[in-house]
């Protein structure tokens, strides 16, 4: 199973090619995180929110709603109790303080689903320990 992080989701999205490909070749499930879903959604709501017109504010309800399609395409990984304990672990974990709580909470619903997170953020998350890694897009 791959995990698409939040950044690798936006390239597939935008028609990145290398991650268009690598998807479509994928030999498991690729999926997402609901931290990924979170961060996708919070940031078109904000987007129509913030729309300074009524221009503004329709396109920012259509790329609302073109996202909510594309990320039902998705099988979505919730934090279960197997998530939650990784959590705990990996913030026990000095080396690691650097790294947000968001994408600590993707690397442990990773870990916990015994996947492969796709990711740029490669400096970081080579940091969580157990954590297999893959940088489709560079």
């Amino acid at each position: 199973m791959f995990v698409l992080d939040t950044d690798t989701l936006t390239h597939l999205l935008l028609g990145h090619k290398r991650v268009t490909e690598k998807t479509a070749q994928a030999t498991a499930e690729v999926v997402l995180t609901v931290i990924t879903r979170f961060e996708v959604l919070q940031g078109r709501f904000a987007s129509v929110l913030k729309a300074e017109d009524g221009e503004k504010l329709m396109l920012a309800q259509r790329r609302l709603a073109e996202n909510e399609t594309d990320l039902e395409k998705f099988i979505i990984l919730t934090v279960d109790p197997a998530a939650a304990t990784q959590f705990d672990q990996l913030r026990q974990n000095k080396k690691i303080k650097k790294i947000g709580r968001r994408d600590l909470l993707i690397a442990a619903i990773t870990l916990a689903n015994r996947a492969t997170l796709v990711t740029r953020n490669e400096k970081d998350f080579s940091n969580v320990p157990g954590l297999r890694i893959e940088n489709w897009a560079d």
